[in-house]
């Protein structure tokens, strides 16, 4: 065999993956608007990891390794980059069953470890849901506040 089906052959060390996802990947809980909920208000937990188009090789091999995900092309032509590609897992359901084993049984290393433990908590309260009462809403909150503030790149004093 050769060039791409190859490529799928040989699969990805586990651990050159959770080091990816180290360096390149994104824990997100989002809160997007939803009319028809009581609270008006939908938590999205989504993982992605972002990379220029030319690799997406090893994107599309990270997403056949976990199991799940959707990869997602990105015309950044307007700013004058390159194009990028996205994979997302955004699905409570493959959140739960794929990535959080996979991550468990191969563990981030970096301190992005800290942002997947709290994210981790969030999907699973999603998945029990408790972010249908109150005392769940609020506590996700305070677990999206605290991803928030070990994602950012600046210094903060008050930390």
């Amino acid at each position: 065999m050769r060039g791409k089906e190859q490529s799928y052959q040989n699969k990805l060390n586990p651990y050159y993956i959770t080091g990816f996802i180290d360096g390149e990947g994104s824990f997100c809980v989002s809160f997007g608007f939803h009319k028809t909920l009581s609270r008006r208000v939908e938590i999205r937990p989504e993982f992605e990891i972002e990379l220029r188009a030319d690799d997406s090789k090893v994107l599309n091999r990270i997403r056949q390794a976990i199991g799940c995900g959707k990869v997602y092309k990105l015309n950044y032509e307007r700013y004058g980059w390159y194009p990028h590609i996205k994979l997302k897992i955004s699905n409570n359901k493959d959140l739960t069953k794929y990535l959080i084993p996979f991550l468990d049984k191969y563990p981030l290393q970096a301190r992005k470890a800290q942002s997947y433990k709290l994210f981790k908590e969030v999907v699973q309260m999603v998945a029990r849901k408790e972010h249908l009462t109150d005392a769940g809403f609020k506590r996700i909150t305070v677990l999206r506040n605290k991803m928030r503030k070990l994602g950012k790149k600046h210094f903060d004093s008050n930390r």
